[in-house]
């Protein structure tokens, strides 16, 4: 598979990035909320957010799942694994992006419906989910072909 020479350092910093902020945001679940720098109101209140009961999936904390996935994009998008010749690691690089973005939609709905407020934090590991999404589906959409 061949794709656009920018595509690989792009994809690594994206996911680089939304590896430093899970950091920061399971670093935050499991010391203190308001270790978070962020604003407090009825709208934006990343305190709100990561201490709700949406901030765990069946007891795990929804920032050490971001952060498994945001390691694991990263190393899907590593510049070797764009060279890769195995076919499996383009497809499980279009799969975890796909599931990715998944989740995130449901994490925005539960923000905004359930629990009300918005987390700044946690909004720009979704930018940055959504731009990885983005540029591995437009780069790898013949990966699942047969070709």
């Amino acid at each position: 598979m061949t794709v656009p020479r920018w595509v690989a350092p792009v994809t690594t910093a994206m996911a680089l990035a939304a590896t430093a902020v899970a950091v920061y945001l399971t670093i935050a679940h499991y010391t203190d909320p308001d270790l978070l720098v962020c604003s407090d109101t009825s709208t934006v209140s990343c305190s709100s957010v990561t201490s709700s009961d949406q901030s765990l999936l069946f007891g795990i904390p929804v920032a050490l799942l971001g952060l498994i996935w945001a390691a694991g994009v990263t190393l899907l998008c590593l510049p070797v694994a764009w060279r890769a010749a195995s076919r499996r690691v383009h497809q499980a690089r279009l799969v975890a992006v796909v599931g990715g973005m998944a989740f995130v939609l449901w994490l925005i709905y539960a923000e905004l419906i359930i629990v009300g407020a918005i987390c700044v934090w946690c909004t720009v590991v979704h930018v940055l989910a959504f731009g990885l999404f983005v540029i591995v589906v437009m780069t790898g959409r013949d990966v699942l072909s047969d070709a």
